[in-house]
């Protein structure tokens, strides 16, 4: 998964920061807020593209939900930029930092992963990752 991000880093100039995506695997993602839904600049048979919003919030429509996938690879600037400044309006309201960097003008590309790794993102998922720990 960091190779994807420092080949999207590597590949795309004006990307300062990079992460990854993954279709929706349930339509129940759409209207999970512990979901996190990324909207890209993304056009048919194209596998990464520049990021322009991240939601907790309901998606609605027909077209494809990302399902954000919260690791980031940054340039060095960016990330000394980001990091001095505060969290901003839309992040706070959200709950969610990369908002911060998209209102500071930095640009966010995603690459499209096939498959969404496990993630921790409520105590039900928590309780699912201890099960399946304890089954291996």
């Amino acid at each position: 998964l960091a190779t994807a991000c420092a080949a999207l880093l590597h590949g795309e100039p004006e990307c300062d920061i990079a992460t990854l995506v993954a279709r929706e695997a349930d339509v129940s993602d759409r209207a999970n807020p512990d979901v996190v839904k990324a909207v890209l600049a993304l056009s048919e048979g194209e596998r990464h593209a520049r990021a322009l919003y991240f939601t907790r919030s309901t998606l609605y429509g027909d077209a494809p939900v990302w399902r954000h996938i919260g690791l980031y690879g940054y340039r060095r600037e960016a990330l000394l930029r980001f990091c001095a400044a505060p969290p901003s309006p839309l992040e706070k309201r959200e709950k969610l930092e990369q908002l911060r960097a998209l209102e500071m003008g930095l640009q966010i590309w995603a690459a499209v992963i096939d498959e969404a790794p496990l993630s921790v993102d409520n105590p039900g998922d928590l309780e699912a990752a201890r099960a399946l720990a304890e089954r291996d």
